[in-house]
């Protein structure tokens, strides 16, 4: 039997009865008058909706340090090359002669979905912003291991690997030191 279909009238009864006490709706956060505004859930949602919003990750006042700078850089730097690579291989995938032209190509969109991490790292670097110092560490710490595999194969790939380790070690040692991380914004016990 569903809610009201007891034929007794008693439905209507009690819907008239909360019509006619039923109080008006006022706004969130007003109290009738000589009352205190209720302090509940709503009063605060009124008072939070009527503050200004503060932007979530804000850059610190003050110049940009240096070490922030070369760091953003260097970061900017190996995304346009992992960047130039990625076309390059997804280009000689499409119009070459490669062994397996599905593996080209797919390498080639692999490194260029990569060159966007330290894109990315190096933008947020540049506007000081703080979550840009973790991008910015994965992608040095993912080139290392690059870089050593490149200096082990020998021959004309040493020169490579030692530049994108020592590109690697100088962005983490810029990301690492306190300045840094004080231009980022991050305290001692966010570092």
């Amino acid at each position: 039997m569903r809610p009201g279909a007891r034929g007794d009238g008693y439905a209507a009864g009690v819907s008239s009865k909360k019509s006619a006490t039923a109080k008006k709706p006022r706004p969130a956060g007003t109290a009738p008058q000589g009352k205190k505004a209720p302090q509940g859930s709503q009063g605060k949602k009124a008072q939070a909706a009527a503050a200004p919003a503060a932007p979530a990750d804000t850059a610190p006042e003050g110049p940009r340090p240096a070490r922030i700078t070369a760091a953003a850089v260097l970061a900017a730097v190996e995304g346009v090359v992992l960047l130039g690579f990625g076309v390059y291989v997804l280009i000689m995938g499409l119009t070459g002669d490669p062994e397996s032209p599905q593996q080209a190509e797919m390498l080639g969109v692999t490194v260029l979905a990569l060159a966007a991490l330290p894109l990315l790292a190096a933008r947020g670097l540049w506007l000081r912003r703080r979550w840009s110092r973790g991008p910015a560490m994965i992608t040095q710490l993912m080139a290392l291991p690059v870089a050593w595999t490149l200096v082990s194969n020998g021959g004309g790939l040493i020169a490579a690997g030692a530049a994108i380790g020592i590109v690697a070690l100088t962005v983490l040692a810029l990301l690492i030191n306190p300045t840094a991380t004080e231009a980022l914004g991050i305290g001692p016990r966010d570092a």
